[in-house]
């Protein structure tokens, strides 16, 4: 130890005045004693602030008087984390208050007050831009789903940013500088990132058609098919069959034919059933009006004129008469249609085997006017020799 330090505390007295000093100026001349008061106010305020956040949510409920609906449930709970970091705001204000030191200190502390206020007001305004703008989802034809996401998000980057720029000015940087700073920068980047514009502005077009919603199956030809999960600012990510994940770019879905299949009113079914030429008349009408009977009597199909219902006799093939059966099944998910198909296809069996016809299948028959002399002709019946 300094020997000269050992001779400034050699009476109790003036080891005191040093504790004192070091008490009065312990940290950037800020006394000790304030410290411990600022740091218990910040204790105290993170030990109530539920308690403080449930009486002033428990308050709003009872001024409103009134059984409350969804959506005002959905907002009080999204506004909890802000209020709940209204005590901490509060306890910095306070325990500012107890640094009585010089003014440039007090200006820090200000700016830092001013800057906790801005954010827990944006705070608050972000977190009730879901629950507010949801209010709309569905109301109107043009406000769908997917609009709807596409709002919250845009709004929300919007709230940052402007939460950002606040707190910036609060402490005295300019905003508007840096911007016309960036102005240049800004030129070059655009031109290098014109599909991602390309693609933002696609994606507005496809939620302002409404190509689409979250959850419908979509095919655009050669490029993807699947369930779309999210519509993205600049991409869509769209579930294929296979459980795998595709992004697709919004300029992709915007710039080509897609076909929305979850928007079909029915599902259709299409065949064309081939009967023996063996056939007669009488019976292929029989089976001709059995089918039709079968579709129009059952309540899973869709029948005229909400959809149109043909069994008629097609064409006459090179093997086969062929029956053409087209209908529309009233359920569009793939699972039902493949259990009413096969209903269907069982039913046309048995149709056909008690009409007494068969299914025919590709065969060719050749037909010979001579044969050399000596030419040994065997029936059906009879075995060659040797054989």
């Amino acid at each position: 130890m300094n020997l000269q330090y050992v001779a400034h505390i050699q009476t109790f007295a003036d080891f005191w005045a040093l504790v004192v000093d070091v008490w009065d100026h312990g940290f950037m001349g800020i006394a000790v004693g304030q410290i411990v008061v600022g740091t218990l106010v910040l204790a105290l305020a993170v030990a109530i602030r539920r308690l403080f956040s449930s009486a002033v949510l428990l308050c709003v409920r009872i001024w409103f008087r009134r059984p409350r609906s969804l959506s005002e449930d959905t907002l009080l709970k999204a506004l909890t984390p802000p209020i709940r970091f209204i005590p901490i705001v509060l306890a910095v204000f306070i325990a500012s208050e107890f640094i009585t030191t010089n003014p440039q200190t007090k200006a820090i502390c200000a700016d830092i007050n001013r800057s906790l206020i801005a954010f827990t007001v944006f705070w608050a305004l972000f977190e009730i831009i879901q629950p507010l703008v949801s209010i709309f989802d569905g109301r109107t034809a043009i406000v769908s789903h997917a609009t709807v996401g596409w709002a919250v998000r845009v709004t929300k980057i919007l709230v940052v940013a402007v939460c950002a720029a606040t707190i910036l000015e609060i402490w005295g940087i300019r905003v508007g500088a840096i911007l016309t700073g960036l102005g240049l920068v800004g030129v070059a980047v655009a031109l290098g990132t014109q599909d991602v514009f390309k693609n933002l502005i696609a994606g507005i077009f496809v939620i302002a058609e409404e190509r689409f919603q979250n959850g419908d199956w979509v095919l655009a030809e050669g490029v993807v098919e699947g369930t779309v999960e999210t519509i993205g600012l600049r991409t869509t990510k769209v579930r294929r069959f296979d459980t795998a994940p595709v992004y697709v770019p919004n300029s992709k879905l915007a710039d080509n034919a897609v076909t929305n299949f979850s928007q079909m009113t029915y599902r259709r079914i299409s065949w064309i059933i081939g009967l023996e030429y063996d056939t007669t008349g009488d019976q292929l009408r029989h089976i001709r009006d059995s089918i039709e009977g079968y579709i129009l009597n059952n309540p899973d199909f869709a029948h005229p004129p909400a959809a149109p219902t043909f069994v008629r006799v097609n064409s006459f093939n090179e093997s086969s008469i062929d029956l053409m059966v087209y209908c529309f099944t009233r359920t569009t998910d793939w699972g039902e249609w493949l259990k009413i198909k096969e209903a269907l296809a069982y039913a046309i069996k048995d149709i056909v085997e008690q009409g007494g016809s068969g299914f025919a299948f590709p065969s060719r028959s050749l037909y010979v006017e001579s044969l050399p002399a000596g030419t040994e002709v065997f029936s059906s019946q009879q075995k060659p020799r040797g054989a």
